[in-house]
């Protein structure tokens, strides 16, 4: 794995996170406990900070950048970030899912309790309802979302990701 420095800011990690070999974490980049940093994935805090709460994981070839000196990038607790997502300056609040392939663009808010589709493109300046599912280019919320799919997916796949870490420490 490569975790560097930059401009006097240095990667803050929380305990019990794993960290794929050739994961990407640059910068003034902070997160929180049983995070998860998969294959190919890229965190790059350099033109701005990013911040990501407890339970994370961003799977592999996914990218969270941000916007210089406009568009920090905050991720909160018990967040997934599919395969090759892209994430970019932007706020996701807690227990979301965003989608494989999907694309969350900058000044975007995504409240809690949602899942973003795979292949979704929420574009800039958009603000997600909470427990919905947003699908679609661009973004439109779908339906609702029901407590089955809080726990059935949202949950359970940020639970899986903390287990599958596990596999590799």
């Amino acid at each position: 794995m490569i975790i560097k420095e930059l401009n006097g800011h240095k990667p803050k990690m929380g305990q019990d996170c794993f960290f794929a070999e050739n994961a990407v974490i640059v910068g003034e980049v902070e997160m929180g406990d049983q995070c998860s940093i998969w294959y190919n994935a890229v965190i790059r805090g350099d033109v701005h900070y990013i911040k990501m709460g407890n339970k994370v994981n961003i799977q592999d070839g996914a990218v969270v950048h941000a916007t210089y000196k406009k568009s920090p990038t905050n991720i909160g607790n018990n967040v997934s970030v599919g395969h090759n997502a892209i994430v970019h300056g932007c706020t996701i609040h807690d227990n979301v899912l965003v989608g494989m392939g999907a694309i969350v663009m900058d000044n975007c808010i995504v409240e809690s309790n949602t899942i973003i589709a795979a292949g979704a493109v929420v574009t800039q300046g958009t603000h997600v309802e909470g427990g919905s599912i947003y699908a679609g280019v661009p973004a439109k919320k779908v339906k609702d979302i029901s407590t089955e799919l809080i726990s059935g997916e949202i949950e359970r796949i940020a639970n899986n990701y903390v287990k599958y870490s596990g596999w590799y420490k």
